[in-house]
Order: structure tokens, then sequence, then C-alpha cells
């Protein structure tokens, strides 16, 4: 099993409280956003993950180093903005099982689903699974519509609609053969450039805790949450 957590973003969201440190590394809790993540992974046994990172991965590296709570972590710098799905793309030829299954983590997301029960409904046969997160109101959120049998059937990225619904929670867990929906392009975006492409995606309904700390106030909602 293969862990990929995508953090080399600008997020201009958060304004200055991203200035200086990567938005993974901000605590909630007392503890970091990607110790939050590797915690969820090493359910897993996961001993490894791939940072893919670029906007200031040297604070990264130097506050991280070799290992977080005993999983190894691998770098995958971009020397240039690859977009999210270049930078899964550039960050698969880290992997050190790449015939394996990848679990792939945006660097902002907090969930208190359990990745063993997601992995238990991946099909060797498919191209993955997308988790779909419950929020009682999709308007800044891309929406998932599936069927009966939780095959994704249309990616709506952010319709600007007041509603309850699920929608992309930002956790995806692919079979190897995602790679050939890549373009040949270095730069590109999963969402508008690979989900339409791919075939074969189902989708991991769940009801359970989840937030994005990429906003302020989504950020002080998790501190107030979880503790500061």
């Amino acid at each position: 099993m293969n862990a990929i957590i995508l953090c080399g973003g600008l997020s201009t969201r958060l304004g200055d409280i991203t200035k200086s440190i990567p938005k993974i590394l901000l605590e909630i809790g007392g503890k970091t956003i990607l110790q939050w993540q590797i915690e969820k992974l090493k359910e897993l046994g996961v001993t490894e993950v791939v940072l893919a990172a670029g906007h200031l991965s040297e604070v990264l590296k130097d506050s991280v180093g070799d290992a977080v709570d005993g999983v190894k972590v691998i770098y995958a710098v971009e020397d240039k903005k690859l977009g999210t799905g270049g930078a899964v793309k550039f960050a698969f030829g880290f992997v050190s099982q790449p015939t394996e299954p990848t679990f792939i983590l945006n660097g902002d997301i907090l969930t208190t689903i359990s990745f063993k029960d997601m992995h238990s409904y991946l099909k060797d046969t498919s191209d993955g699974i997308i988790l779909a997160s419950y929020v009682p109101d999709v308007f800044t959120y891309g929406t998932l519509e599936y069927d009966e049998e939780f095959h994704l059937k249309e990616f709506k990225e952010k319709e600007g609609i007041h509603k309850p619904g699920y929608q992309n929670g930002g956790i995806y867990l692919f079979n190897p053969q995602v790679k050939k929906y890549f373009p040949s392009a270095d730069a590109f975006s999963m969402e508008y450039d690979v989900f339409p492409n791919m075939k074969d995606l189902f989708v991991y309904e769940s009801d359970r805790d989840w937030i994005d700390v990429g906003q302020p106030e989504r950020l002080e909602a998790a501190r107030v949450k979880y503790g500061k």
C-alpha cells in the first residue's frame, strides 16, 4: 500500500496564517495536520508516505525530517506549479510499490472515517474509490453523482447551490491503472482533466466527521472541535 499527501499548494485562502509555514504543519488538538493524516494511514499498516511538496518545501523538510510517528517520509518536490493532477502524477514516480494501490490525501482534510473500511471496498478491477463526504451545505464544494451500486456517474465541481449533499472529500484510493488517464502534460487538474475520463470509479459514502481546514473559519472550527 502506497500513500501520497498533496501539500505543495500556496494556501492563499489562509492568508498570513501560512505565510511562513506549510498548511499541513498547522496544529489542531496538539497535532499537526500531517500527524492526523499519518495516524489514519497507519491503521492500514502504511510504513512510508510521499509528500507532494512545492511551496515552503524546505520548511517542511526541516520540520518533518525523515519520518513521522515511525512512518518514513519521502519528498516529491515540484519545481513548478503542476496542479492537483500533475502533482499526483509526479508523486507516483516516488512510491516504492508502483503495482500496489495508493491512498491520496489532500493535505488540508481531517476526517474520522476508517481508512481500513474504505480500503475493504476496493475492487482490483476498478480504477479506485473516491471519498464522498456529507456536508449540510455543498455551496463551495464539488458534488458527486453516483448510482445505487456507488458507481460514480458524474463529478460536478462547485455548482454554487445551497443544499445538503455528498461532495468530493479529497481522499482517493487508486489502483495502479489510473495512470493511463493522466495527460502527457506535466501540469493538469485531477478534477477537470482526469476524473471525467475515468470509467470505473466508485465512491465511499460517509456521514462521519469531515472538515477542510483550508480557510481561516474552518481551521478555527476544527480547533474548537478538536482542541487548540
